[in-house]
């Protein structure tokens, strides 16, 4: 298992062993041990840009997955899965109104991510409550990883 990191925002330190750490057990979760991800850490304001040239939204969000498997060429490097972006600024907020610490947000917004690259859509109302409950699934997981 191969996760490459690159921190573009300077809102929050994060501690990237910690995050290697995590999503590390989210793709054995997964059965994706094997794969490579690259995940990036950016502002509001980066996260805004990458929404609007690609999705065509106007709006920060946090997180958005890239897959490296579709596509034309998405069979040159199947052990590549995927580019995961998360807004920090984002997460920060979504820990407040959800009372979760900063740490526990970006767990969450990395096996959401990732469970986006697996083909789960939670914005397709027969598909939702499914992949709620496997995000929940995997972060009590990882959860109780951590307090061993």
């Amino acid at each position: 298992m191969k996760i490459l990191t690159t921190n573009s925002q300077a809102t929050v330190d994060i501690d990237i062993l910690r995050v290697k750490r995590s999503l590390g057990k989210i793709l054995l979760a997964l059965g994706k041990e094997d794969r490579e991800v690259s995940l990036i850490f950016v502002d509001d304001e980066g996260i805004t840009d990458i929404n609007r040239q690609y999705l065509g939204r106007d709006y920060p969000t946090n997180v958005i997955a890239f897959s490296m498997n579709e596509g034309e060429f998405g069979d040159i490097n199947p052990s590549i899965i995927c580019d995961i972006v998360i807004s920090v600024e984002t997460a920060l907020r979504d820990a407040e109104a959800g009372d979760l610490s900063p740490d526990d947000d970006i767990d969450s917004v990395m096996i959401h991510g990732t469970l986006h690259l697996l083909g789960y859509d939670h914005e397709l109302p027969e598909e939702a409550e499914e992949m709620g409950k496997k995000g929940k699934e995997i972060f009590f997981a990882l959860k109780k990883y951590q307090l061993e």
